[in-house]
């Protein structure tokens, strides 16, 4: 029979509620977010302490990264060597840290987004600063330490970092249901912030803004909202706004270059490439015409893109164009999110000052603690070596009339001398009053022979000396508070001494870019576009000079204006508008462009019935005509719309457009259909509509028959088609009326 006992019943949606809660807690804390206390994720803190135990200290050789992730992985962090591999590099990158906390050898990446080379070729070891920074004083019983997965070891909970490691390096993770990311700062200048704090808790975020001007990028680069990081300090969210730096030099044939010598900090890595892209499309889109050259001149020395201008070109305006289009100004959106006493907690930039001196208070007094309890051992073992040195004779005699080191040791701290053989009676009676200590009888018992010596005495009583000094000094500053920040203070002035570097960013209050685009002179132009798609615009004089073979070779030839746009019509009731500026302007004998390539129009689903330009839209009034006979005219100035594509009209399920022309000295229209029926009227009655109306009906038409042929006649002109096999002279057809069936002209 089955044994039910361990069948658990609860209900499904409680124990998926649970689940989720308890993993959504475990990426939180135990993944995603670092610790304020010293800036570190678990998976950080992990391999730092791994590779200190591991004895890869920043003087020592370097070792084999897979070394370093197996033997994480393998004790404090069982989730995949890809995610402590990659903590390794970035510690290991001063493009994305502040301060570098591993000494990489080998490709380790660069800022261009290329990734490091596998672990096994690879080699790392501690930095200086993180060995004295970071790890100095594990062995001082001065954080909590916890088993590891498999409580095989033991790991410590936190790392006794001496610096606010949370602000310095920064942070970004994305948990479940939050996300932390907080800007790198200057080293320097948060160690001053913290010391200021703990002269004033009273003190004020902007007062704490008098040493931390802004964050301190690794890339440089320039914050442009110096007035909003206030706020953004006080509560811990905001935006930062960042620029690139950018440099003007002139080259050797006077062109001007754009050099960006520094890059904002969220275009590292892979929008490096994506920024010159962006760039190249500005002039393929003819945003500008500015540009001659790009090229990417980026090395180990650092970050050159160098952008080569034209002449005549305003390099001001063409950053300020960088600016808006690009990625050379950015935002670093700030949420200054970590774990607080055990939970999440988003905290300004008082607070997290709190946090870490609150936490340098703790190690401090834990750290003085053991140091006092050891230095009061050795006090106690000095003094009994001093005390046994003054009556030596006495301890050798004790020593040589015992049994054994029981009854020795017994004499020494009890004064017990039964049974040990004495010299004299006075010797007997001087150890009956020995009183050592335990600790102290067995340093005597361990004593060896030279320590008898004169100068090694001297040495033991200097020794004492300064060991009566040390506790007095760790008695000093575990009693009083203004000792303890002192020396606290004094450590962080020696890191920032040997560590400290000029700050990279710069913080100011920029304007918004403003880019002004060129006046172009407006002049008159002719639009030409072959029977294949090819257009292209040419000026007035090349076309007279060529005209008789552009009218032969093309089937659009129009005037437009060189600011101006070109409407294009088709059979589908779509009306897709081109910007004279994307045509190619230049010699006659110029290919062109397919049309396709500058509009939305796509010539396997739809067909041109209608090319003109906007400004004879804007002049004329514009009469439809579809197949199924409807009819309507418009006036031109609706199709001056600011949309690359709309629609021309309502079409009926199945109808398409058959003509369009712009009306100017046209009297009579004539509709052809498909059976052969010719119907002449009056263009005065076709009535004026909205583009977005369907129209009225031209001519009945019968079953299955469609308007396959438009025609305009004037008054005075005689007009004729070839039809079929006759010459048909349109003006001698009835005039008839609208929405009549018309004539039927045989062959």
């Amino acid at each position: 029979m089955e044994d039910n006992s361990r069948i658990i019943r609860t209900e499904y949606s409680e124990e998926m509620q649970k689940s989720f809660i308890d993993y959504a807690m475990s990426v939180i804390i135990a993944r995603a977010l670092p610790d304020v206390r010293d800036g570190l994720k678990p998976v950080q803190r992990r391999t730092l302490y791994d590779m200190h135990e591991l004895g890869i200290r920043y003087d020592r050789p370097y070792r084999k990264s897979a070394r370093i992730v197996g033997d994480t992985m393998g004790k404090y962090h069982p989730h995949g060597d890809s995610s402590i591999y990659d903590s390794l590099v970035v510690m290991s990158q001063d493009f994305k840290k502040g301060m570098p906390l591993i000494d990489g050898h080998g490709n380790f990446g660069n800022i261009e987004g290329d990734g490091a080379a596998a672990m096994r070729y690879t080699e790392a070891r501690l930095q200086k600063i993180t060995q004295e920074a970071f790890l100095a004083d594990l062995d001082k019983d001065v954080v909590d330490f916890m088993p590891n997965f498999d409580e095989t070891e033991k790991e410590p909970t936190v790392l006794p970092v001496k610096i606010p490691n949370f602000l310095v390096n920064g942070s970004e993770g994305i948990a479940v249901g939050m996300a932390t990311s907080t800007p790198p700062h200057n080293l320097g200048e948060v160690i001053d912030a913290m010391k200021a704090y703990m002269l004033d808790e009273n003190i004020t975020t902007r007062e704490l803004m008098r040493y931390i001007k802004g964050p301190d990028f690794p890339t440089g680069g320039i914050v442009t909202n110096k007035d909003e990081l206030l706020e953004i300090y006080e509560t811990g969210t905001g935006k930062i706004k960042i620029r690139g730096k950018v440099e003007f030099e002139r080259s050797k044939g006077g062109k001007i270059n754009v050099v960006i010598t520094e890059i904002p900090y969220p275009m590292i890595g892979m929008n490096i490439s994506k920024f010159l892209m962006d760039v190249a499309a500005l002039a393929e889109s003819k945003k500008t015409q500015d540009i001659v050259d790009i090229s990417n001149q980026s090395s180990k020395e650092g970050i050159r893109i160098v952008i080569e201008l034209r002449k005549d070109a305003d390099p001001e305006n063409f950053v300020n164009l960088l600016y808006k289009k690009t990625r050379l100004e950015d935002t670093f959106g700030v949420n200054m999110l970590a774990i607080y006493n055990g939970r999440p907690e988003t905290l300004g930039l008082k607070a997290v000052l709190k946090a870490v001196v609150d936490f340098q208070y703790e190690v401090a007094t834990r750290k003085y603690t053991n140091l006092l309890a050891r230095e009061m051992d050795r006090r106690e073992v000095q003094e009994g070596l001093i005390k046994a040195c003054n009556v030596i004779d006495l301890i050798i005699e004790i020593l040589r009339g015992s049994k054994d080191r029981a009854m020795a040791k017994d004499c020494l701290v009890n004064g017990k001398v039964e049974g040990i053989k004495f010299k004299s009676k006075e010797s007997k009676i001087m150890a009956a009053q020995l009183m050592f200590s335990e600790k102290q009888a067995n340093a005597i018992l361990e004593m060896r022979l030279y320590k008898l010596i004169g100068l090694e005495i001297e040495a033991l009583i200097n020794e004492h000396e300064e060991t009566m000094a040390n506790i007095y000094r760790y008695e000093d500053i575990l009693a009083r508070r203004d000792s303890m920040a002192q020396v606290i203070m004094n450590e962080l002035e020696e890191i920032k001494r040997e560590y400290g570097r000029r700050r990279r960013t710069s913080i100011e209050n920029a304007q918004e870019a403003v880019y002004k685009e060129k006046e172009i002179e407006e002049m008159e132009i002719m639009f030409l576009m072959d029977r294949f798609g090819y257009a292209k615009t040419i000026d007035m004089a090349t076309y007279e000079r060529n005209r008789e073979a552009a009218e032969g070779e093309n089937k659009y030839i129009f005037k437009c204006k060189n600011t101006g746009k070109i409407c294009l019509f088709t059979d589908i009731g779509q009306l897709h508008t081109i910007k004279v500026m994307d045509l190619p302007f230049g010699k006659f004998r110029d290919k062109g462009v397919p049309i396709d390539n500058v509009s939305n129009y796509s010539s396997d689903r739809e067909r041109i019935v209608f090319l003109t330009s906007q400004t004879e839209l804007n002049l004329c009034r514009v009469l439809f005509v579809t197949a199924q006979s409807m009819m309507k005219v418009v006036d031109g100035g609706e199709f001056d719309v600011s949309k690359r594509t709309v629609a021309s009209t309502k079409l009926q399920d199945g109808d398409s457009i058959v003509s369009i022309v712009c009306l100017h000295e046209q009297k009579h229209v004539v509709l052809q259909t498909q059976e052969g029926y010719f119907l002449r009227f009056a263009l005065e009655e076709v009535p004026e509509k909205k583009k977005g109306a369907v129209g009225v009906r031209g001519m009945k038409l019968g079953d299955k028959d469609l308007v396959e042929g438009v025609y305009y006649t004037q008054n005075a002109m005689e007009a004729s088609i070839q039809y079929k096999s006759r010459n048909l002279v349109l003006n001698s057809l009835k005039l008839g009326r609208r929405d009549t069936k018309g004539v039927k002209v045989r062959a």
